[in-house]
């Protein structure tokens, strides 16, 4: 009789980055549920791709928690479930604070009472602020410029907090730039509304808007245009998956950029996307966006050592080439 498989319950799965983690989970061996209320998550993708069970509601549901966690036997939880535009949080920060936070720490509490002390974090490069130095280590000091930023720190604090008092074992893993696709083409990024360079570059290639935004080409870097490391979503995803083997096997709490060390221009993410996708591509010069730092470059480093996580995709290019198959495929007119 072949021994079950232990089981992770993912907020979020049904979003961008926590759709790549439960298929990484998927192949490592895990069974997966998605809690995720479809706010930007998709259930299409959940239904005919990962094939797993779907509990539509929130975190701040305490009651929902508590009965899942009371119905199943789950080893761990894979948090993705976030508000993450930065603009928005600006103007609407309760909305943030109430879902990042408050939500997490009803998550947590309920998993403290569940007895499950076993936790992977979905958290930012933002909670640095302005970076002092580049590439960016851990030991950075975290200032955030933006409420989004904010509400994932204030969670990691959470966290350090309830180990101590709760002995309650988390990875939080501060994400660079998440960018590209499933390099087999089962899933990719789909916002609404989309904000970030590569979707909105590949939308104006399919000629879905008119011209790409260039923010701001002023700005201290070779070029004048902003700077960031790009890290293809699977990357992330495996290591999510590494994290979690990790605590599973005893390992204390502990926190790791993820990133390439590799920071590209947003001229040159244009001029890649160009060559990747054939197509002319216009872009305006507009001017600087508020609160952008001109460059964010994350050295990984710890998590190449301590969880031997090795990046298979850290080219512009193959970033860039997935997410064309896969919004050619998702927005076909």
């Amino acid at each position: 009789m072949q021994a079950q498989k232990p089981t992770v319950l993912v907020t979020g799965g049904a979003g961008y980055i926590g759709s790549h983690a439960v298929l990484s989970l998927q192949q490592a061996g895990y069974d997966v549920v998605i809690l995720d209320n479809l706010v930007y998550g998709h259930r299409d993708l959940v239904e005919s791709v990962l094939k797993v069970e779907l509990v539509e509601g929130d975190t701040n549901d305490r009651a929902l928690l508590d009965q899942l966690f009371a119905s199943r036997s789950f080893v761990a939880v894979m948090h993705f479930a976030a508000y993450a535009y930065v603009g928005e949080s600006v103007t609407q920060p309760d909305k943030y604070y109430r879902n990042n936070v408050i939500g997490t720490l009803t998550l947590l509490e309920a998993m403290v009472a569940a007895g499950i002390k076993t936790f992977v974090f979905s958290s930012t490069c933002a909670t640095y602020g302005i970076p002092k130095t580049v590439p960016i280590p851990e030991d950075h000091p975290q200032d955030p410029i933006n409420p989004y930023g904010a509400t994932k720190l204030m969670v990691e604090r959470i966290l350090a907090d309830f180990d101590r008092a709760y002995d309650f074992k988390s990875v939080c893993f501060r994400y660079f730039n998440a960018a590209g696709a499933d390099p087999e083409g089962r899933l990719g990024e789909d916002h609404q509304p989309e904000t970030h360079i590569i979707p909105l570059v590949l939308l104006t290639a399919l000629g879905k808007q008119e011209a790409v935004s260039i923010f701001g080409t002023d700005y201290p870097t070779p070029d004048g245009t902003c700077i960031r490391d790009y890290i293809h979503v699977s990357d992330l995803a495996d290591a999510h998956v590494l994290g979690l083997d990790y605590l599973l096997q005893g390992g204390e709490s502990q926190r790791f950029n993820l990133g390439t060390g590799n920071g590209f221009s947003v001229r040159e993410v244009i001029e890649t996307a160009r060559r990747v996708t054939g197509k002319t591509i216009p872009a305006i010069e507009r001017d600087r966006r508020p609160g952008d730092p001109p460059a964010l470059v994350g050295s990984a480093e710890k998590a190449k050592t301590l969880l031997g996580w090795n990046p298979k995709y850290s080219d512009l290019e193959a970033i860039l080439t997935h997410a064309w198959n896969w919004h050619q495929k998702r927005h076909q007119s």
